[in-house]
């Protein structure tokens, strides 16, 4: 079976995304990159899934590819990016399908899991617990509010875009440490695009900064076997956000503390995809 990383254009919800994809045949896994990434993140995972018999979709998501950047804040509601992920799995011709995501793409695979349990066979978060466990330290603890300030300053239309093109996007390049050259150049390619980085800050935008208009009412409790992997030096997100995670998971549910930062696939590569490879196969699809 080719390992090869392809990439292909693929149109859902009325728009058009650019996508990496590996594998031909086995279970599927559609794994979501968050900010500021790309499905880039993923490239060095995705042949070893397709070595362990899995075929495998990385979108670059809402705001970050070129046919699908709508203009406005509200068009980037975590509601509308977890149909994103539903429209794709439709196009791509999955029904049931293994879920993984990455910082924002976890906040929007946790929103895909609560929404459309009966589509995702298992569901691994990196970096960031249950938003109801999250959004109790957001509101509670010193430690995570202080870590949390990035977000009020990413709210600021204009101010946040200047900031990190500022001497040739060095802000962003401090952020990107544990990525290689070749990785940063490709983030960079599509940061620099017009619209780029305003879309992809609409995410913050668009879930922090307003009401969740017509967004509709979804479980808290998670039945979906369920792996977050998380570090203990992230320092975005602290301690006092897994504190009460438990509480809702009611299916099989497995955490996993790594000596680590936020960047968990850089800087943790070995551990982390062991932990998803075996997560994976401890639920295979009944149905193949």
């Amino acid at each position: 079976m080719s390992t090869e990383v392809r990439i292909r254009e693929i149109a859902a919800n009325g728009m058009t995304f650019r996508c990496r994809e590996a594998g031909d045949s086995g279970e599927p896994v559609i794994l979501l990159h968050g900010f500021p990434e790309t499905s880039h993140m993923w490239v060095e995972l995705m042949p070893k899934l397709v070595a362990a018999g899995y075929r495998c979709l990385a979108p670059d998501q809402r705001g970050y590819s070129p046919g699908a950047r709508p203009e406005g804040r509200e068009n980037y509601q975590t509601h509308l990016l977890a149909a994103d992920v539903i429209a794709l799995a439709d196009a791509w011709g999955v029904d049931r399908f293994h879920l993984v995501g990455h910082d924002w793409g976890a906040g929007v695979g946790w929103r895909v899991v609560m929404t459309y349990p009966e589509r995702i066979q298992t569901w691994t978060a990196l970096s960031i617990p249950h938003p109801a466990s999250y959004g109790k330290a957001y509101r509670e603890d010193p430690d995570q509010q202080q870590k949390s300030q990035y977000i009020t300053f990413f709210q600021e239309p204009g101010v946040a875009e200047a900031a990190f093109a500022e001497n040739d996007w060095a802000m962003l390049r401090a952020v990107w440490t544990e990525s290689s050259p070749e990785e940063v150049e490709e983030y960079l390619s599509v940061f620099t695009q017009p619209g780029a980085l305003t879309a992809a800050l609409n995410w913050y935008r668009g879930s922090f900064g307003m009401p969740q208009s017509d967004a509709p009412q979804v479980p808290e409790k998670v039945a979906t076997p369920t792996l977050v992997i998380w570090g203990n030096r992230d320092q975005a997100v602290g301690r006092a956000t897994i504190a009460t995670q438990d509480q809702y998971m009611t299916g099989p549910f497995r955490f996993v503390e790594l000596d680590a930062g936020h960047w968990l696939i850089q800087e943790r590569f070995g551990d982390v995809s062991r932990e998803i490879l075996a997560h994976l196969a401890s639920a295979p699809l009944t149905d193949g």
